[in-house]
């Protein structure tokens, strides 16, 4: 993981109140990281108000859902306020919450790919695993050690992003340091893990089962395809869906190099899941269509019924697996 650029320290010491906001359809990253950024800023005497234009859909960051407001509350002195965005490094990702949002500074700490060059009050690592342990990175800056409560939100953070560690490579031993510095401020994984996936609804495992059952193989079984409709959501329930195990299973396919699954939002709208085992870089498919993400798992927001864009999308496999075929 990269240093943590002075620009992020110098803006959080100009700025006394800060709106701390994630990105739409918040994860255990998001989630983590604006909870876990937001008390260290409170230790410091900065007033914050932390945004979430939702939907809290996942299960296992129901719990959270409380502690967000989905506008942004007005300030008496807005020369003092800024804003940071984490998990993304657009404002377009972060949902209505930006209609309320007064014209303030704005500084980004993300780790995906965006392509573009960070501003000077930017913290953007796409060599970090997740926002969590960029956010640990900045406390540890500061000299700021995490307390039990902020430590298992970076914890809870980081083991989502990771798949509890299973995405990590023999170039990760940073990460782990990271995540053993968590445990020694109080954290258990065990908890952790029961929170992540423990707790599931018999509704989940049918939704599983009806999303595996639609599976269709493309490109000779290394590209496979699902989808999940209003209907699906209206019969089991918008917090139904369990992405993490759905891709574990999709991809343990033998012969299967990437998926995505498409979730119609909207009679003519659809959000799109994208992973790949190792060799495709779905990022570079997710972004032709305005999406991004990391190089095994992307996603994007895509106008269209789940027919028009599953077809689109599929031919937007083709040339890389012809490719692969040279």
């Amino acid at each position: 993981m990269k240093k943590v650029p002075k620009g992020i320290q110098q803006f959080i010491e100009q700025h006394d109140c800060f709106y701390v906001i994630g990105h739409r359809e918040p994860d255990g990253d998001c989630i983590g990281s604006e909870l876990a950024l937001a008390s260290f800023l409170r230790s410091m005497g900065k007033r914050t108000h932390v945004l979430s234009s939702g939907p809290f859909t996942k299960s296992e960051i129901l719990q959270f859902e409380h502690k967000f407001k989905n506008y942004a509350p007005p300030e008496n002195d807005y020369e003092r306020a800024a804003a940071i965005v984490l998990d993304c490094s657009s404002l377009s990702r972060i949902g209505s919450v930006g209609e309320t949002m007064p014209d303030v500074p704005i500084a980004f700490i993300d780790h995906h790919a965006s392509g573009e060059l960070p501003g000077e009050n930017d913290y953007l690592d796409e060599t970090a695993p997740a926002v969590t342990a960029m956010v640990y990175l900045l406390m540890q800056a500061f000299g700021h050690k995490p307390n039990k409560e902020e430590a298992e939100l970076l914890f809870f953070g980081l083991a989502t992003d990771t798949g509890f560690f299973r995405h990590l490579d023999e170039k990760s031993s940073d990460t782990f340091e990271v995540a053993a510095r968590l445990v020694e401020s109080g954290v258990s994984p065990k908890r952790i893990y029961a929170d992540i996936n423990g707790g599931k609804t018999l509704f989940s495992r049918k939704m599983l089962g009806e999303i595996l059952m639609r599976l269709e193989p493309h490109y000779d079984g290394r590209l496979l395809v699902s989808y999940v409709t209003l209907d699906d959501q209206q019969k089991y329930g918008m917090a139904s869906r369990d992405s993490d195990i759905l891709y574990q299973l999709i991809m343990s396919v033998g012969g299967c190099e990437a998926c995505f699954v498409v979730k119609q939002e909207a009679e003519n709208s659809c959000t799109v899941g994208f992973r790949s085992r190792e060799r495709i870089n779905v990022a570079e498919i997710a972004a032709k269509f305005g999406g991004g993400g990391h190089r095994l798992a992307s996603g994007l927001v895509m106008q269209g019924t789940i027919d028009s864009v599953m077809d689109t999308l599929i031919d937007a496999f083709q040339p890389v697996f012809s490719e692969e075929e040279l």
